[in-house]
């Protein structure tokens, strides 16, 4: 007898649309929130859900994420639940990469015959939300579905951008297109007001999204998978599922955003620091797990903080900081002042001596320096930024690529381990 329902969490591609933040890693183990990575998030909803049979499927810079899922996730010895890395490996019947997303799960299939799950739990590992799967898994067998999706309203300026789908009156798909042109949109137009949704958020939000995530029942996954041209789910398999098999939809009503872009994952993490998060990090009975690092509180000495998020760790000595989030172990110097900025912070302490070294080679410390000035802005981790610097992008540049810095939608970007020198201006 198989094991009742597997999870697979697929870490995306090159994540081209987040570089320079996935210049050396994949995009599930980007940090976000100070202290997590996005893998993170799904993970963690599915301990949540009592979902303990988690594979995460990988292929481009997966080196930092195997490190971090090794670390982190190690359940209970009496205990038989896991997360696991399945990275894209060659066989003798395929020596190809993963070509798409039902492509990677086709190329595991071997590894999830040998679990002989009832159901397969597919999920992306940079989205942020947070769901109780169980609710999910409830919906699919009380409508007998073979394959069911969760979807979300969605207002017509991002709809675009998103599978849009259409459904009858109990709930089961009966159309479906992957990301339609403009002139398709306005024929994926439904009545979100039958789904509870009132007049005015109707009104607003007139598109059912799908969300990536999908539950097939074992026996069907192995079905659809057989028609090899198919290599996504959107854009193929979906499609081509419906009319044949019961594909049904679970309306999620909580907050989830899609972190596919610097300024879509600058606003969210920012969003974190707000009074009233629309992602609740503070939710005692759905917690996001990640490492521990046993780091102590962090020192504030005379600052002024308003609108911001420190996490464990930092030395922030006199500096302002305004709507901000502030990474692990991040040390931030006298009178500079930071403002929109997302600071990722370090991986190690620096000793007294190195930082004696450093300052005597014209090296500036991992952190911030004095009187430097930094607003709407992404300091990847263990970047060090000299004093007098003034990061401000006062020129308004959207999109640039520098030999030490890139900015993108207007957002500044240091990337990790990167050196910005004393009296530097961007």
């Amino acid at each position: 007898m198989g094991k009742k329902i597997l999870t697979l969490i697929l870490g995306g591609g090159q994540g081209a649309r987040l570089f320079p933040l996935t210049k050396e890693r994949s995009k599930p183990a980007v940090p976000v929130g100070g202290k997590y990575r996005l893998i993170d998030i799904p993970v963690s909803n599915c301990i949540n859900s009592g979902m303990h049979y988690i594979y995460v499927l990988t292929q481009f810079n997966s080196a930092s994420l195997n490190q971090h899922i090794g670390r982190t996730y190690r359940f209970s010895r009496f205990s038989d639940g896991f997360v696991e890395i399945l990275a894209a490996e060659q066989t003798p019947e395929n020596r190809d990469w993963f070509q798409g997303t039902a492509d990677a799960v086709r190329q595991v299939m071997m590894h999830i015959k040998d679990f002989n799950p009832k159901e397969v739990l597919i999920l992306s590992g940079d989205h942020l939300y947070q769901m109780d799967y169980q609710k999910f898994l409830d919906r699919h067998h009380e409508t007998k579905a073979d394959v069911t999706i969760s979807v979300i309203p969605m207002d017509a300026e991002r709809a675009s951008g998103f599978g849009l789908l259409k459904t009858n009156s109990e709930g089961q798909i009966v159309e479906f297109r992957e990301k339609p042109p403009a002139d398709q949109i306005e024929a994926m137009r439904v009545d979100t007001s039958s789904l509870g949704l009132s007049e005015e958020q109707a009104a607003q939000n007139p598109f059912l999204a799908s969300m990536g995530v999908y539950i097939f029942n074992y026996e069907t996954l192995r079905e659809v998978l057989k028609e090899e041209k198919y290599t996504d789910f959107g854009g193929e398999v979906i499609p081509s599922a419906i009319g044949k098999y019961n594909v049904q939809a679970f309306l999620y009503d909580g907050y989830w955003e899609d972190i596919g872009t610097i300024s879509s994952f600058f606003h969210a993490n920012l969003d974190l620091a707000s009074a009233l998060p629309k992602f609740n990090l503070f939710n005692a009975d759905s917690p996001i797990y990640t490492r521990p690092r046993f780091l102590p509180g962090s020192k504030f000495v005379n600052c002024e903080i308003n609108d911001s998020l420190i996490c464990d760790g930092c030395i922030l000595n006199r500096v302002g900081i305004f709507n901000s989030v502030i990474g692990i172990r991040s040390r931030v110097e006298n009178y500079s002042r930071l403002e929109q900025t997302l600071m990722m912070g370090a991986d190690y302490y620096q000793s007294l001596q190195e930082l004696a070294d450093n300052r005597k080679d014209g090296l500036p410390w991992i952190g911030i320096g004095e009187n430097t000035h930094i607003r709407k802005a992404i300091i990847d981790k263990n970047v060090r930024i000299g004093s007098n610097v003034s990061i401000l992008n006062e020129a308004g540049v959207e999109h640039f690529d520098g030999d030490n810095y890139f900015i993108r939608d207007g957002i500044v970007i240091i990337p990790k381990g990167e050196t910005i020198t004393d009296g530097t201006v961007i």
